[in-house]
């Protein structure tokens, strides 16, 4: 903006002392000062603020008026509230430095004139800026990425000082300017989103944590089908990214949302790019699950393995070793789904972001994962390097990608999966969703697929047996008697429970006795008076008056092993 502007909006209430040939200077910023010498904290442009506290006498005008001349301010805006009228001396320092010189009335404040420049200087900023992005799109939709996210996002902070980040619907920071975000915070902020989204309201959302105010703008994915606006927002709610920006934008102009949304749509681009990306590897996991369930031989189906393994681990030496993860996500307390949701693709899509490597989230390297989707159903193929061992035979790595091994056995484990995505995607499931996942033991050769798929289902039949909106479960589990009880029928359950459990947490209830608690922990302990004490912090006969409750109320014997089994059962199908 130009200094003459400013001389003419009436609110402000400005009156030219001198300079009247230098108004179409450009104003870049302001500074309100009184420090004899503030040049360490100007670096041109400024319009400078002052209340005239720096002067003693006449003698200190002329080296202040030189010191804002030679950092190149725009022009010097005195109050008129600490002397009344400008005194002369600066009147004429500024006249011989060419320096437009304003006077304010005691009336007006200094923060009026303040707010007033920022807001059209940022405007004008934000304009610039829309261009540049504007730019950068034709580009990223009309050839080669132009660098990807960051680029726009380093924009935004050089042009408007905003810190943002993109994050995935699990909160993982897929992209981001500066320092990045903590993990701990993207997950809470990705759940805020998810559950706003849930809601129906329009973004941006407005989240505060760690005393801190984000604003979270959705990024559609713009490449799959129907628009947005006529589709379920649970189709979609589960797979779009996010733009976190650090800022409250609930008072910005429009033109400034405006250039948001601009951004995001640019964000866009890149992730239809990204998920184009992974056609190929979606087209080998479908040709594998159907070479699997059609009961192809098994030198079919290595075949194919051989043509998979180069994509998904580049470089490898040795043949990989495969596990397989089933997933399945289901609206409706009863497990039917929703008319007009396809499970299937949601289902695959979130797979995919689960089974992401954290240790390299933000490189596509990371996104070696082949998954396909039959009916509601993702299956997810994942090739686990082989390492020698002692006898020189390859064996499965340890760990994988989640970390080490939950079971002791090699590759991805459930519980490892879910642990830093449980809050997120809870929030995005609402109260009509589930997401169950099944996981296999690793296999060394394609005549074990067909028994992995088969074991990651068994095991995410267990896991939609569990309470709760996002559960896994491994194949561990399926040699113990967890594997019972999904095929328990839920009334039978439901009796079952109430009988041994109901009279306990009805106590409990009334007398805050926590019976349940320690039942729990008494099985635990593997019915050890010492070790469930010590557990629990409780004298031993203070343990033991509460295990004589339980046995009172339910007329059960907790010495006999038949009883402690149907209270175990009981706690675990509650």
């Amino acid at each position: 903006m130009r200094l003459r502007a400013l001389l003419e909006t009436d609110a402000l209430g400005l009156r030219l002392l001198g300079g009247e040939d230098e108004l179409d200077r450009t104003v870049r910023g302001v500074m309100t000062t009184d420090l004899r010498d503030p040049s360490r904290y100007l670096s041109g442009g400024e319009l400078v603020l002052t209340g005239l506290a720096w002067r003693r006498d006449a003698a200190d005008s002329e080296p202040f008026v030189r010191i804002l001349a030679s950092a190149g301010v725009a022009g010097l805006a005195a109050g008129e509230a600490e002397l009344g009228a400008i005194p002369d001396d600066l009147v004429q320092a500024c006249l011989r430095h060419r320096l437009p010189l304003f006077a304010v009335n005691e009336s007006v404040a200094f923060a009026t004139i303040t707010e007033h420049v920022v807001r059209q200087v940022s405007g004008e900023r934000a304009g610039d800026l829309a261009a540049v992005v504007d730019r950068h799109r034709r580009l990223m939709t009309s050839g080669p990425a132009g660098g990807g996210p960051e680029v726009v996002l380093d924009l935004l902070g050089s042009d408007l000082d905003l810190h943002a980040w993109v994050l995935s619907p699990t909160g993982r920071q897929i992209a981001g300017a500066g320092a990045p975000l903590p993990a701990e915070v993207g997950a809470v902020l990705a759940a805020e989103h998810l559950a706003a989204t849930r809601t129906g309201r329009r973004g941006p959302h407005r989240a505060v944590t760690g005393g801190t105010t984000y604003s979270l703008f959705p990024i559609r994915n713009t490449g799959r089908g129907a628009a947005p606006a006529s589709r379920d927002v649970r189709e979609t709610v589960l797979s779009d990214w996010l733009l976190a920006v650090e800022a409250d934008a609930s008072d910005w102009p429009a033109a400034r949302l405006d250039l948001l949304q601009g951004v995001t749509q640019l964000i866009a681009v890149e992730r239809d790019r990204r998920d184009a990306a992974r056609t190929v590897r979606r087209r080998l996991a479908q040709e594998v699950l159907e070479l699997v369930q059609t009961g192809a031989a098994p030198a079919e189906i290595a075949a194919r393995l051989r043509v998979a393994a180069p994509v998904l681990l580049p470089g490898l030496g040795a043949a990989p070793h495969w596990q397989v993860v089933v997933a399945r996500v289901e609206w409706g307390e009863s497990g039917t789904g929703a008319p007009g949701i396809e499970a299937g693709p949601v289902a695959q899509s979130l797979l995919e972001e689960i089974l992401v490597d954290p240790a390299t989230a933000g490189a596509d390297s990371a996104d070696r994962i082949a998954v396909a989707h039959t009916g509601d159903e993702a299956i997810a193929l994942v090739p686990l390097p082989a390492v020698p061992t002692a006898d020189g035979a390859p064996a499965a790595e340890e760990g994988g990608p989640e970390g080490p091994a939950g079971d002791g056995g090699p590759g991805l484990h459930a519980d490892a999966l879910l642990a830093a995505v449980r809050g997120p995607l809870s929030a995005g499931l609402a109260d009509d969703g589930h997401l169950t996942l099944g996981v296999s033991a690793a296999v060394h050769s394609a005549e074990g697929l067909r028994g992995a798929l088969e074991e990651a289902r068994h095991a995410r039949r267990v896991a939609a047996a569990r309470p709760g909106r996002v559960c896994a479960a491994g194949h561990h589990e399926l040699a113990s008697h967890v594997l019972l009880l999904p095929f328990v029928p839920d009334d039978v359950r439901r009796a079952f429970t109430a009988r041994l459990l109901d009279p306990l947490r009805d106590y409990d209830r009334r007398h805050r006795a926590e019976l349940i608690p320690t039942l729990e922990a008494f099985l635990d302990s593997d019915g050890s008076w010492t070790r469930c004490a010590s557990r629990l912090h409780l004298h031993v006969n203070t343990l033991r008056y509460r295990v004589g409750r339980i046995e009172q109320l339910t007329g059960r014997d907790l010495s006999r092993l038949e009883d402690k089994l149907d209270f175990f059962l009981a706690l675990r199908m509650s």
